[in-house]
């Protein structure tokens, strides 16, 4: 696939703390890859939230008081032994997909939901790739897309 120039574009990257050495590759696959395809430094704004609970809350502060063309959501949600794993990521994803709506900017969900460490380590530059990498080059493609059809 090939993908777009980002030299235009303004990046915000929420990333959550929880999980952290998960959320932290993440982080660095989906900055790079902006870098990779041309964003510049001074374009993209990275800010931490404690959980990926609040990666909808921080997206809406960042499009409420930015001129962002697109966000990119990390975080990392674990199953654990308690149904609190499937309502984190059906509220995170439908906040996410309600703040895109909301602001009418793509805000891209990459939240690794996992059934362990494992599989979450495999998807953040593991034998899975780094689908931090990915969510910036979906965001570079959403970003292209809003700019072009009016």
């Amino acid at each position: 696939m090939e993908v777009v120039s980002a030299t235009s574009y303004r990046f915000g990257i929420v990333v959550s703390q929880w999980n952290s050495e998960v959320t932290g590759r993440l982080l660095a696959g989906a900055y790079d890859s902006l870098q990779k395809h041309g964003a510049q430094e001074e374009h993209i704004t990275v800010v931490q939230v404690p959980g990926s609970y609040e990666l909808t809350s921080g997206a809406d502060i960042l499009l409420r008081n930015s001129q962002l063309d697109a966000i990119i959501c990390l975080g990392c949600v674990i199953q654990g032994e308690t149904k609190h794993f499937d309502y984190i990521c059906s509220a995170v994803a439908h906040g996410i997909t309600h703040v895109a709506l909301k602001y009418n900017k793509p805000v891209i969900f990459g939240v690794l939901t996992t059934d362990n460490l494992q599989q979450a380590m495999d998807r953040a530059g593991g034998k899975h790739g780094n689908k931090g990498e990915e969510a910036a080059v979906t965001a570079i493609q959403m970003a292209a897309l809003s700019a072009n059809v009016k």
